[in-house]
């Protein structure tokens, strides 16, 4: 039987499965079709000496590309970063999502899915000289018509976004999140919380989360870190994770710190899963991309299995979509192909640490929905402009 798309020879690394060998994929009809040795297929491509995993899910990102100041073109960072779906995190909020699905949703090769912010604009005023929170304005915080915009687009929108902290939210303190709770209560949808410097502080934002609720930027420096003064993880952050509080890097351009990574890995504390938070002001660094922010967990000592999972089968069941993030016969057929080399990267942290990483992980295909998209090597920053 000959299949729609082979890759044929390559590592196939799916940890949904526990598969780490030597293989061939194929793809038919857009869906994953077989897992074995010598598949023969209409479209053919050796990625013998490469990475083959389920397509990669960054659960943050910004991709309103062309309707927010922060945005970034989701089929350009989806090439260069070898993600099949882009999840955009509260870059739309209820009065501006009809104009995101219709011109960037729609329109994109990446699978794009949605936390909706519950803020009415969404994350409006962020850009390189001008900071203003969107949780400020409690006036702003449209509750009744995120429930009906999610109810309308439930194909797409797979949770609520809120942000909190000094920078974000300000004099409305931690309300907001309270707010977006509601939200997801009424739809029965998870909820992803932003913190940045207090107040209020990591505790008292991470002790109202839920089972299943995402905790991003969790691996933040100080102030706010989830590591007291002495490195130790706080009681808190314990709790939460053991009734089912899910932990995200968010990496951003303020939120990944090398020190903190350090103390969370070395007490037993991953995070559940890996995003870059890639925006228009952290492509060009420290963020880059999501293989960049993967290959920064390598270099602290997480087994390859473990961070393509973060990024995969982990990201999948946050999303609560059980048909991406695996090779399973009949999941969407999406596939990363990443070539791990070796040599000395530098690898910098959101304060500006830099750690020599022996190896890093690059793109070198995508395939979505059954189809071979390719990759490419111009900058997102310019085809975002």
């Amino acid at each position: 039987m000959a299949y729609d798309l082979v890759l044929k020879n390559g590592h196939i690394i799916d940890p949904s499965q526990s598969i780490d060998r030597v293989a061939d994929v194929a793809f038919s009809a857009g869906k994953v079709a077989a897992l074995g040795e010598n598949l023969t297929g209409l479209q053919e491509r050796d990625v013998s000496g490469l990475i083959v995993t389920p397509g990669l899910i960054d659960l943050h990102t910004h991709v309103y590309w062309g309707g927010t100041s922060l945005g970034v073109d989701p089929d350009a960072f989806a090439r260069q970063s070898a993600v099949s779906t882009c999840v955009d995190t509260g870059s739309a909020g209820p009065g501006n999502f009809p104009g995101f699905r219709k011109h960037v949703i729609e329109q994109s090769t990446a699978r794009v899915l949605v936390y909706l912010h519950v803020s009415f604009a969404g994350i409006y005023g962020f850009a390189k000289n001008i900071m203003l929170g969107e949780s400020h304005d409690l006036r702003l915080m449209a509750a009744r018509e995120a429930v009906e915009v999610i109810n309308a687009n439930r194909d797409v929108i797979i949770g609520v976004k809120v942000r909190i902290g000094k920078h974000a939210s300000g004099p409305s303190g931690i309300q907001p999140l309270d707010i977006a709770l509601q939200v997801g209560d009424e739809t029965n949808l998870p909820v992803m919380c932003h913190i940045d410097e207090p107040p209020p502080s990591y505790e008292a934002v991470v002790s109202r989360l839920r089972k299943g609720d995402v905790l991003t930027h969790c691996y933040r420096p100080f102030p706010n870190s989830p590591v007291d003064g002495k490195g130790k993880i706080k009681p808190e952050i314990l709790e939460a994770r053991e009734r089912g509080v899910l932990f995200d890097i968010g990496h951003g351009m303020g939120s990944f710190s090398w020190k903190t990574a350090r103390a969370m890995l070395d007490q037993g504390f991953p995070p559940d899963t890996i995003s870059s938070d890639v925006h228009a002001l952290c492509i060009e660094g420290p963020a880059y991309d999501q293989v960049t922010t993967l290959s920064k967990f390598l270099a602290l000592g997480m087994p390859m299995s473990e961070v393509i999972a973060a990024s995969t089968i982990n990201a999948a069941n946050a999303l609560q979509r059980p048909e991406l993030g695996t090779f399973k016969i009949g999941a969407e057929g999406d596939a990363s192909v990443l070539e791990l080399r070796n040599g000395s990267f530098a690898l910098e942290d959101v304060r500006g640490e830099i750690v020599m990483a022996p190896q890093r992980l690059f793109a070198a295909g995508l395939v979505i929905g059954g189809r071979d998209v390719g990759t490419s090597t111009q900058p997102i920053a310019a085809a975002a402009e």
